[in-house]
């Protein structure tokens, strides 16, 4: 015992002894303010679990809410993960180009708020629609809306589990005792927890709290506290090559997949739909578009990819060493991020800042998990086995459900490891699947199920074939540019032999008479 004090005395180790418990007592203070604020969102879903009054209220929130809330809780939805690591990653990669990511966003949000929401509101009103596949059941018949809900049901999966994962990483980024596995657990049991007990208007409301709590730790803590740490203006424009500052530094094959893969969901996500049934009017639901388009870019695309730049230059100056990062070794460019906030951030403040990117994360993680079991349960198995859930039983089993598909997502997320490239994938497989035949519908008034089905099948087909096959593509364009020519190609052949057909038979007849 003497000698060990002596030789903590005389090389310092007293200090070392008293920085490592200052360490320790810091990390404690940051995840007892984590878990109060799991628990406060676990109490939200409670909350709306007891005043949920059946499945209108569950499903789309009674069909009365504003603009306001509609459309931060989209926003919100729309960036998640994504956004807190995925567009992180880009900035650390690529720089300032990296927010074209999110541009395509906001045409995305303005263009389906023109044109796609007069039709598709009230037609909801009309019928009385809960999912998005029943737009398909309207328009073409029960067997195109199974198969749509199949494939949505899948995507909202995968997507769900692209968001655990983002959260994961950037828990086990930011508490040193948190490991990847852990942290995923921890991710899926608050996220399905208040999911399950809360239906849409839990999700709808802690979207709402979620993203003004994200909004003001970035603008009040992380952006000027990183700004700070890493030298400023002078500092940044220095240790990064002019191409970091460019909005050209892509290129366009990029820039395409993320137009043909981002824009498009828009017109065919199942927690968009979900939100302009939940909205009071037309009106409310494009009003409510429009500030989520806002918000995307260019306000959250920059706060993304600038925090993701400054991360890169903490990187390069060695910031990351003491955790184990030197800048001549390699680093997982969506880990800069977390391990940024982790370096600047003293006790306390670690801890708001990650309850605000969690926010983030699970306002995402949330809707894409009521999504996913809303297909499955209202699209799938209560069509085809009608006689097995009764309507006074559906809340019960949509939990169940929900339960299930979020140990599922858990599960997925544990063997995956980049969160980007996830959620491109199931936005990628939904909307080479769905987006064609909708067009056709809404706006052409072509309304051939067969015609539907082959093309998403064969839109569908073709891009989970070519991402699972990890085939090199021409030109470095994404499978789904190639999903989205197969099923447009499928439906207009179908549609010309459907109509060659009628001719024929028209003909015929006449001929007869």
């Amino acid at each position: 015992m003497g000698a060990l004090a002596k030789c903590y005395t005389a090389g310092g180790g007293f200090l070392t002894l008293l920085a490592y418990h200052k360490g320790i007592a810091m990390a404690i203070i940051d995840l007892l303010i984590f878990i109060v604020y799991m628990l406060g969102m676990l109490g939200v879903g409670y909350y709306f679990h007891i005043r949920n009054t059946g499945v209108e209220d569950y499903y789309v929130g009674g069909r009365g809410m504003g603009k306001w809330h509609i459309g931060l809780s989209v926003v919100a939805t729309d960036v998640g993960g994504g956004f807190s690591i995925g567009l992180g990653g880009l900035g650390f990669l690529i720089g300032i180009s990296g927010s074209w990511m999110l541009f395509t966003g906001l045409l995305g949000a303005w263009i389906s708020g023109i044109f796609l929401i007069p039709k598709i509101k009230r037609l909801s009103d009309k019928h009385r629609f809960f999912t998005f596949p029943e737009v398909f059941l309207h328009f073409f018949g029960s067997r195109a809306a199974l198969l749509a809900g199949l494939i949505s049901g899948i995507g909202y999966l995968g997507f769900t589990s692209s968001q655990l994962l983002a959260g994961a990483k950037l828990a086990s980024a930011a508490f040193i005792s948190l490991d990847l596995s852990t942290a995923l657990v921890v991710m899926g049991f608050v996220a399905v927890g208040y999911t399950v007990l809360g239906g849409i208007k839990a999700v709808i409301y802690t979207d709402t709290v979620q993203w003004i709590l994200l909004m003001s730790g970035l603008i009040f803590l992380a952006i000027p506290m990183a700004w700070i740490a890493v030298g400023g203006w002078e500092n940044i424009s220095a240790s990064l090559p002019p191409e970091f500052f460019s909005f050209t530094n892509l290129t366009w094959q990029q820039f395409l997949n993320w137009m043909v893969t981002i824009l498009p969901i828009w017109f065919v996500g199942m927690t968009l739909y979900q939100r302009i049934y939940a909205s009071k009017s037309a009106t409310e639901a494009r009003k409510a578009w429009y500030i989520a388009g806002l918000f995307e870019w260019p306000v959250m695309a920059f706060m993304g990819v600038g925090l993701g730049l400054i991360s890169r230059v903490a990187f390069q100056d060695g910031m990351f060493a003491p955790l184990g990062f030197s800048p001549e070794g390699q680093i997982d460019a969506e880990m800069g991020l977390p391990l940024l906030l982790r370096t600047i951030m003293p006790a306390g403040l670690l801890g708001l800042m990650l309850s605000a990117y969690f926010s983030a994360i699970l306002s995402t993680a949330d809707s894409c998990l009521m999504a996913s079991s809303s297909n499955l349960l209202h699209d799938l198995i209560q069509k085809l086995f009608p006689q097995a859930i009764s309507q006074k039983s559906a809340m019960k089993w949509s939990k169940l459900l929900t339960l299930l598909l979020g140990i599922i997502a858990v599960f997925i997320a544990l063997n995956l490891s980049e969160v980007l490239s996830l959620m491109l994938y199931s936005y990628a497989f939904m909307v080479s699947g769905l987006l064609v035949p909708l067009i056709a519908a809404v706006f052409a008034g072509q309304r051939s199920e067969t015609a539907a089905i082959l093309s998403m099948f064969a839109g569908g087909g073709t891009t989970l074939g070519l991402i699972v096959s990890g085939a090199e593509l021409p030109f470095g364009l994404d499978a789904n540019v190639f999903g989205i020519t197969a099923s447009l190609f499928t439906f207009l052949i179908c549609i010309y032999i459907s109509g060659s057909a009628n001719k024929l038979l028209k003909y015929e007849n006449t001929y007869r008479n």
